[in-house]
């Protein structure tokens, strides 16, 4: 994939994370994707995504940062939700939160593979 093609991706994957258009993420997701070193497969890649949303109601990747490399995306995600319970171990209950998702990403067959995500837990825990 070109630089270009990866962007237009990484674009098209985050509309269909905010959609939770679950029936599409296979388009962007490879069917075998590991995320932080765990081979999930794209049930489980879905799944944790699922589970994410239910967690947090009103959850939206937005994208903050964006560098692209042929076959390669590194990306700083915001966001700014209200969990409904604990949220990273931490006793969020609803209250409002902003941090950061530090993720890089590599293509496979034009679909997102590996996944290796860094979430800034302690803007969270400094909030509470």
């Amino acid at each position: 994939m070109t630089r270009n093609e990866c962007i237009a991706a990484y674009h098209e994957y985050i509309d269909c994370l905010n959609r939770q258009d679950w029936a599409k993420l296979g388009n962007h997701v490879h069917e075998s994707a590991c995320h932080n070193g765990r081979p999930l497969g794209l049930t489980g890649y879905r799944e944790m995504l699922v589970g994410d949303f239910r967690a947090i109601p009103d959850l939206r990747f937005n994208i903050a940062q964006l560098v692209a490399e042929p076959g390669h995306i590194a990306a700083r995600l915001a966001f700014d939700c209200t969990p409904v319970g604990d949220l990273f171990g931490l006793p969020v209950n609803g209250r409002r939160v902003q941090f950061c998702e530090h993720v890089f990403y590599a293509f496979r067959e034009g679909r997102i593979h590996t996944v290796h995500s860094l979430i800034d837990t302690q803007a969270i825990a400094a909030l509470l």
